[in-house]
């Protein structure tokens, strides 16, 4: 009888154990609810990578907080106890140098997002921060959106138009201060009595990101919705180290490739999302409209000014450059 070398035995034997293994379980949180752009996101990433390394992973999504507010996700995926997040402004507090994306009226529309995050390498700067600051790996950066504002009183068109509203405005002291400088009266309610302030007059409106008006049922109590597009946060699909450690070479390859193969169809996506949502709450009979940019962008230059001293030009330049 022929006798079988050694090694070729030990090879087969590997192979067996690793075409029977138990597929690795893989959370990913969101602290946004499965019509937001987030969870699109990591479908996506899920879908691609099971057609890459089929069998080999178990992807468990879990939206809308069920695994904690954003806050907590990056704790815990900083801290090894998750796998993997998809979350967004939570991540610009982390450092000074990412509230860029706290500027108002930063970028023209979402072609001049992709110019800067992709063709002018914002992205990867942004990245190399995230990932020295928190000892995470980032695995692709992509939308959460640009924010509007919806009201009961008037379209919002040009600055003047915010002047004594009250609107429910979320995020820091910084963009409190943005609105409030255009004449707006900042309110501070909670995301989910913002339905009701809205319709008993306590504020006469909010901004927030499009998904967001459609999944609260905003529309039925408003009548405005003015596409100020006055904020844009990216959204930053993150894996905790302890687990992108555990992975192979080949898979952590997998893994890099894929968070970068989807970004444009992320991009997409949102953008469909977005269409969708407003062409849904437009039959409802609430007016939408487009702004002038130009009017808010001048109104709100000099809120640059403090950025700059701080953080310097740098990320504004790749901004500019791509404006064009």
């Amino acid at each position: 009888m022929a006798r079988i070398p050694v090694l070729l035995i030990s090879g087969l034997a590997l192979a067996t154990a690793s075409a029977h293994a138990e597929p690795i379980e893989v959370r990913i949180a969101s602290h946004v609810s499965e019509l937001a752009p987030l969870h699109a996101q990591s479908e996506m990433f899920a879908a691609m990578v099971e057609e890459r390394l089929p069998g080999q992973f178990d992807f468990q999504i879990f939206p809308g907080g069920q695994l904690g507010r954003e806050n907590a996700l990056i704790d815990n995926v900083q801290l090894g106890s998750l796998e993997m997040i998809n979350v967004a402004s939570g991540v610009l507090k982390i450092d000074g140098r990412l509230g860029v994306f706290d500027l108002p009226w930063l970028f023209a529309d979402r072609d001049h997002v992709i110019r800067a995050m992709e063709d002018g390498g914002l992205a990867d700067e942004i990245a190399a921060v995230i990932e020295d600051l928190t000892g995470t790996v980032v695995v692709g950066i992509y939308e959460n959106g640009f924010r509007h504002v919806i009201n009961s009183a008037r379209p919002i068109v040009v600055p003047a138009d915010l002047d004594g509203l009250k609107v429910r405005v979320s995020g820091g002291e910084f963009r409190q201060n943005v609105f409030a400088s255009l004449g707006a009266v900042p309110t501070s309610i909670s995301w989910a009595e913002t339905f009701t302030a809205m319709q008993t007059g306590v504020a006469d409106g909010a901004e927030a990101a499009i998904y967001g008006f459609y999944e609260q049922k905003h529309h039925e109590v408003q009548d405005y919705l003015s596409l100020t597009s006055h904020v844009y946060t990216p959204s930053f699909l993150i894996a905790s180290t302890a687990f992108w450690d555990s992975l192979t070479e080949e898979q952590q390859q997998v893994f890099q490739e894929v968070g970068e193969a989807i970004t444009m169809d992320a991009y997409a996506r949102a953008a469909e999302l977005e269409a969708q949502y407003l062409e849904e709450m437009q039959t409802m009979e609430i007016a939408v409209n487009e702004v002038d940019l130009t009017a808010f962008q001048d109104a709100t230059r000099d809120v640059y000014a403090g950025y700059i001293e701080d953080y310097g030009e740098a990320w504004l330049e790749i901004v500019e450059a791509a404006s064009e």
